[in-house]
């Protein structure tokens, strides 16, 4: 069995870079500063990575919450498979290992002329470079009856916390032979293959609790990532349990009522006893309200610097970011941040600029004992980012062999989350 450790985690995400900055950064007398917005992993990475690899810059990171829950692993939860606590971080470690400067505080607006980052509670922060991490926001226009409100009957889940929590909540009391309609969103999206391991892990707590339920995906596209895995899987574990019914079919979803817990597609309305509707995605509200966004609703970057290419010297990483063929997952905005953090370091100190290190790994789980795995790297090319090469599971593997990657993911999760908020030394 692969297991993730620290250092091997290190080594495949393009932490090496730093033996090449280390030396020359920490001679340096810079006091250059950089403030990064936003806590999720984007930005505690990239506040990370820039106090190693650049120990002279002041940092301080922004963030209004006092802890981060993964939305990565999430599903786990709202099946029972793990509690919410187990998915949640602070940032003391940042603080008392790296000694960044966190401030739990919302930020009401960037000054890019002053270089001054603007908090709610009123100070202003100086800076030389600002990287923001604004994530998704959703685009409520798209489907008529369903807004910020409806949320809290329909849930989206989409960010984990109370959403996932009133999910959870609703499908226990759900009565066993009830319809659980799941709306998969268009691409662009965050977790491309999470709705349909959502799928599959609540068709797992219905095997378990109420075996005469079923579960309809009610899809905006005609395909969907990792399909075969997904739909061989389905036939294997629940068969029967599960319709998945795409736009061509539908006609593509046109409305939601509320009141009824029903979804209108262009052909049919369906009735829901728990509805999840996970609407169209855009780049966060703060990379909208501070010019950050182009007509795509997503921000174009640099795809080596990752310096928003409307908003010189304000760096964007993570979901928010329009980065070529880089999906929108936690590993990617952890691999962006890196190479983020280590071209400012280089650009602030006069260091040797690195080539970026870009690759995306992701486990996507079919049932508790049954998981998959993709690994993709990437590089800068002509303007934008390119896959090189990706390998991944295949629908004829063993049980054995898909047993091992649901333990791997495990270990995976714990490398990951160590890294990025700060308990990994490297």
């Amino acid at each position: 069995m692969k297991s993730w450790t620290r250092r091997e985690f290190g080594r495949s995400t393009g932490a090496m870079a730093l033996a090449g900055l280390g030396p020359r950064l920490a001679a340096s007398e810079s006091k250059a500063r950089v403030v990064v917005v936003g806590g999720g992993i984007g930005g505690a990475t990239a506040a990370k990575y820039l106090a190693v690899s650049a120990p002279t810059i002041e940092i301080t990171l922004v963030e209004p919450k006092p802890n981060y829950t993964t939305c990565f692993f999430s599903n786990l939860y709202l099946t029972g498979l793990c509690s919410l606590e187990s998915l949640t971080h602070g940032y003391e470690t940042l603080a008392q290992r790296h000694g960044i400067n966190v401030i739990h505080d919302s930020v009401a607006a960037v000054d890019p002329v002053a270089k001054t980052v603007g908090l709610k509670s009123g100070p202003k922060l100086p800076y030389d470079r600002v990287v923001v991490a604004p994530g998704i926001t959703f685009n409520y226009d798209a489907i008529a009856g369903y807004d910020e409100a409806a949320t809290q009957v329909i849930p989206h889940a989409w960010n984990a916390g109370p959403q996932t929590q009133l999910l959870r909540r609703q499908l226990e009391s759900m009565e066993d032979g009830g319809v659980f309609v799941l709306v998969a969103p268009p691409n662009p999206f965050r977790c491309p293959p999470a709705p349909y391991e959502r799928a599959s892990l609540v068709a797992y707590y219905f095997k378990q609790h109420k075996p005469r339920s079923r579960i309809l995906i009610l899809d905006a596209k005609d395909s969907f990532n990792a399909q075969d895995l997904f739909l061989d899987a389905w036939e294997r574990h629940y068969r029967g349990m599960i319709e998945w019914l795409p736009a061509q079919f539908t006609g593509g979803i046109k409305a939601i009522d509320v009141k009824e817990r029903s979804v209108e597609t262009a052909s049919e309305t369906f009735k829901a006893a728990v509805a999840n509707v996970i609407p169209p995605q855009m780049a966060g509200q703060f990379a909208q309200q501070n010019g950050l966004v182009d007509q795509s609703g997503w921000c174009p970057i640099d795809p080596i610097t990752f310096e928003s290419k409307l908003q010189p010297g304000t760096h964007v990483v993570g979901d928010a970011s329009s980065a070529g063929d880089m999906p929108k997952s936690a590993f990617v905005a952890n691999s962006q941040a890196k190479a983020c953090a280590f071209a400012i370091a280089a650009a602030l100190t006069g260091s040797e600029r690195q080539s970026p290190h870009l690759f995306n790994t992701c486990y996507t789980f079919l049932s508790p004992d049954d998981a998959v795995s993709n690994a993709v790297s990437f590089k800068p090319v002509a303007g934008t980012i390119k896959i090189v090469d990706n390998f991944g599971s295949q629908v004829q593997e063993s049980a054995e062999t898909r047993h091992r990657t649901a333990r791997e993911a495990q270990s995976w999760y714990t490398a990951f989350t160590r890294d990025t908020f700060g308990y990994a030394a490297f």
